[in-house]
């Protein structure tokens, strides 16, 4: 075989495997009802409950991040971020999070925020330090 083909052969082989691992993370996305009853990792929305307390103190442990958030459902509970809190946070008209339910409690591995439409269709994205 010629090194031509050989290359192509690993380059098409590698592209096989960008598309297979981009495919495992593509979810829908779910309520904090149907996270609970499936267990796995979700995708959600929902907006913050300013009414509730937001935990971030950065010099007791700065990857800790707990707020409250309400689903699309209007159910409301709790979030636990082990990242940092992003600036504006409480400014955010959205909130995506990717994680799955431990009890009462969603734990978050990646968070996207849809900032206000004053910064129009500028997104934060945080990520976790605990994989």
């Amino acid at each position: 075989m010629k090194r031509s083909h050989l290359i192509a052969i690993a380059v098409i082989a590698i592209a096989i495997g960008v598309l297979i691992s981009a495919s495992q993370d593509m979810t829908t996305y779910a309520n904090f009802a149907q996270a609970a009853e499936k267990g796995d990792r979700v995708k959600m929305v929902g907006q913050l409950v300013k009414d509730r307390p937001v935990e971030y103190d950065p010099v007791k442990d700065p990857n800790y991040l707990s707020f409250y958030l309400r689903d699309d459902a209007g159910e409301v509970r709790q979030v636990i971020l082990r990242a940092g809190k992003p600036q504006d946070f409480e400014r955010s008209e959205q909130i995506v999070l990717t994680g799955q339910m431990r009890g009462d409690v969603f734990e978050a591995s990646d968070m996207l925020l849809k900032c206000p439409s004053k910064y129009k269709d500028e997104e934060v994205y945080v990520r976790s330090e605990k994989q």
